[in-house]
């Protein structure tokens, strides 16, 4: 050290200064070395990319079925009614499952279908409100089962499990053991149920008997369900990997990955993809929402949001908005982006975080926030002004089948239907009446 020091000495001011820069110069390099290779990575956009018009659905006019999460297979959550829509009057009937309930029910010839946390499945009359029956299936569930031909399919997290009930009494017809936990809501195609686990696996289970048809494993948990069009399956996992799986046979199509955040920590997917427009949409946990090419999984654009986007998009093109993917986000805001190159065209502050997703009814997308006296809101699709707002609702709160509006909340469901100006006269009359009844008996 002190022949160093001596050397240092002997050394003149100049010299002392060129290698005082020289060492400072190369600290600076490996630093923007360093940045430039840990930073977090700039959106993308690709104007070249395929991007499909579809032509406007027609309004729904009767009662549907929501028999899967998402509405239909391709999970858009978009259901084009112009009966159900604000104002609604009072409830037409309440149910308090006493349990949590962060994923909605499904609902199909008259009934709804639900899982509460402890992984009981619940029947509920659509008209009442009443339960027409409920099987213990599990001690953990986070998902919505799927119905299909007189079939409710669904999974559970304790045990990691797949199983089938008959839709009329809850009767068990099959359960399948999983290679891991389990919370993605199934979707059906043809013969097949599709579930993913925890494990990274994907299964395609028989839907008579739950044997397995095909398995493809990934390389991080599948969290999220699967879309489905045109027999080919969308799913993401918790490595930031997105697969398009042919589903008659498992067959890998395309693999593509999210781009992920700063210092290289990967952005994971937990939310459930929507397929529309020849598009992929879906978010991640590195705060951005990504479009791909649904053909070849090529990457359309990317749109950060200031956190977590752990909720599903909803996808829609109604008759007086444009092609807009409409998603939450862990900074507690609402985002319309456009559906071909992922601008912002509108956005709202909820002040709570978004969890669950959105879906769009009509002219009206619904979401909620999470936290107390915060509920459930609708804005328009046009603009995003607020239309509806209610004090339930915290996850994925809203589902409809053309006649009711049926709003989830922390542990609880409720069904509307939409107020006429004559019926909110009327309603407006008899509450006046009971007001003036009251204080005449308040008066004697």
């Amino acid at each position: 050290m002190a022949r160093l020091l001596n050397i240092w000495r002997s050394w003149s001011v100049r010299r002392r200064l060129i290698t005082v820069g020289v060492a400072a110069l190369a600290v600076a390099g490996a630093g923007v070395a360093a940045y430039e290779i840990l930073k977090r990575p700039g959106d993308i956009s690709n104007p070249d990319a395929t991007f499909v018009e579809t032509p406007e659905k027609k309004n729904v006019v009767k009662t549907v079925d929501w028999p899967v999460y998402g509405y239909d297979e391709e999970r858009t959550r978009y259901l084009p009614s112009k009966d159900v829509k604000p104002p609604f009057g009072d409830s037409e009937w309440s149910f308090v499952a006493g349990k949590l309930l962060e994923f909605s029910p499904v609902v199909a010839k008259g009934t709804l279908y639900l899982i509460d946390k402890d992984g009981v499945v619940i029947a509920l009359d659509a008209d009442r409100g009443k339960v027409k029956w409920k099987r213990d299936m599990g001690a953990l569930n986070a998902s919505s089962p799927a119905y299909a031909d007189g079939t409710i399919y669904g999974v559970t997290l304790d045990p990691g499990q797949a199983f089938a009930l008959r839709a009329r009494d809850g009767k068990v017809l099959w359960r399948h053991p999983l290679s891991g936990r389990s919370e993605t809501s199934p979707v059906i195609h043809n013969d097949r149920v599709i579930v993913g686990s925890e494990s990274g696996d994907i299964f395609a289970l028989d839907t008579k008997n739950g044997s397995v048809r095909w398995q493809v494993s990934t390389g991080g948990a599948v969290k999220g369900g699967a879309a489905l069009h045109k027999g080919t399956l969308y799913v993401g996992n918790y490595a930031g990997e997105l697969y398009a799986i042919d589903a008659s046979n498992g067959q890998v199509k395309w693999q593509n990955g999210t781009q992920g955040g700063s210092f290289g920590v990967t952005g994971r997917i937990y939310s459930t993809p929507a397929v529309a427009f020849g598009r992929v949409y879906v978010g991640s946990i590195d705060s951005r929402v990504y479009s791909f090419e649904a053909d070849s999984g090529e990457l359309a654009w990317s749109q950060s949001t200031g956190d977590w986007v752990y909720p599903a998009p909803a996808v829609a093109d109604t008759p007086r908005s444009q092609p807009t993917v409409y998603i939450g986000s862990k900074d507690k805001h609402l985002y319309a982006l456009n559906a071909e190159d992922g601008s912002i065209r509108w956005e709202q502050d909820l002040g709570a975080i978004i969890l669950g997703a959105a879906s769009v009814i009509g002219e009206t997308v619904y979401v909620a926030g999470i936290g107390p006296n915060v509920g459930s809101f609708g804005f328009n699709v046009k603009d995003g002004d607020k239309v509806f707002e209610h004090d339930l609702g915290e996850y994925n709160p809203v589902i409809s089948d053309g006649n009711r509006l049926y709003l989830t909340g922390t542990s609880g469901i409720r069904a509307f239907e939409h107020q006429s100006r004559k019926e909110r006269r009327e309603a407006r009359k008899r509450n006046e009446q009971k007001k003036n009844q009251k204080e005449k008996k308040q008066g004697k």
